[in-house]
């Protein structure tokens, strides 16, 4: 297993190796984004790269949307291309040491980043960050992908042995992921226990 520190991921940004980037907010998070109301609340996008929900959320007036990543190139990209997102919403740090309550969490491509080994404190932080009744929310790969690098993957069954002590909610079958995701993703929708 390959060591997933700052260094390694701002060489994927600084070298372009990120297959995974879309170059805009894919379509299931885009499809959740708009039916969104309350602009007041708490959002946190966790490994979040370039943004492009961060972005999305922004420019629909929801102010208070934070970005966490533990590589400082792509959140200099969201600043550059978002100059009025507030600086202080970017926040280079480790996910697992971030400290804070938030109404919403959007996942989009970091749990299949981090080590495997750390699906289960995933779970646990993302729980402990959100306030009563807060939703997680995203897409998560189900799909044989790979053991020694990222993205990783895995399935429904694995990944509801992590969130079911500490979220209710639904992990189903994307129906309009984008591009080559097709068949390859679960939408899920999960709220705090």
């Amino acid at each position: 297993m390959i060591e997933l520190s700052e260094t390694f991921w701002n060489n994927k940004y600084l070298h372009n190796k990120t297959g995974w980037d879309l170059g805009k907010i894919s379509n299931p998070l885009k499809e959740y984004v708009d039916q969104l109301e309350d602009k007041s609340i708490q959002v946190l996008i966790p490994g979040g790269g370039n943004s492009y929900e961060a972005e999305c959320l922004f420019n629909k007036g929801f102010k208070n949307v934070f970005v966490v990543d533990i590589a400082s190139t792509p959140l200099k990209r969201i600043q550059k291309r978002v100059p009025n997102f507030p600086k202080e919403n970017l926040i280079h740090a480790d996910f697992f040491e971030l400290k804070g309550t938030f109404d919403l969490i959007i996942e989009q491509t970091f749990f299949c980043a981090i080590n495997p080994g750390l699906r289960l404190k995933y779970a646990q932080k993302a729980h402990e960050l959100l306030t009563n009744k807060g939703k997680l929310v995203g897409l998560l790969f189900d799909a044989v992908l790979n053991e020694d690098h990222p993205p990783f993957g895995g399935n429904k069954n694995e990944y509801e042995k992590y969130f079911a002590p500490y979220f209710t909610g639904s992990m189903e079958p994307c129906y309009n992921s984008s591009g080559g995701r097709k068949g390859m993703e679960l939408f899920v929708k999960m709220i705090k226990k």
